[in-house]
């Protein structure tokens, strides 16, 4: 699929965090087989996740539901928060990253947080 790319070890980094909080099971290889696609949010980094074993279009694959979540500052100060989903079938399906002031996201940090609730 056109764009549709490797993480970054920053998004992986991300990723592997709110997999772990989730407490997913995924195949021990889900790391070196997901590929993403970017979605068009303004550049705030969320991405549409493709596992391998899928042979559906990410675009005709439902929602499931929210599985994890997180925060983080952006280097200029503002919040982001980060939300992994999945489809229907428990298969990993998108990572919604939201800067609160919705500019494009600088850089994905080091150190996440829990939302406090």
């Amino acid at each position: 699929m056109l764009n549709d790319r490797r993480m970054t070890k920053k998004e992986e980094r991300l990723l592997v965090y709110l997999v772990d909080k989730a407490t997913l099971s995924l195949p021990k290889d889900w790391k070196d087989t997901l590929r993403v696609h970017p979605m068009n949010d303004g550049k705030m980094g969320s991405l549409y996740l493709i596992p391998n074993n899928l042979t559906k279009d990410y675009k005709e694959r439902h929602f499931g539901r929210q599985v994890s979540d997180c925060h983080f500052y952006d280097n200029d100060g503002v919040d982001v928060i980060a939300s992994l989903y999945v489809d229907d079938n428990d298969y990993l399906l998108e990572l919604d990253i939201w800067k609160v002031n919705f500019q494009p996201l600088i850089e994905i940090p080091n150190d996440f947080h829990d939302i406090e609730t």
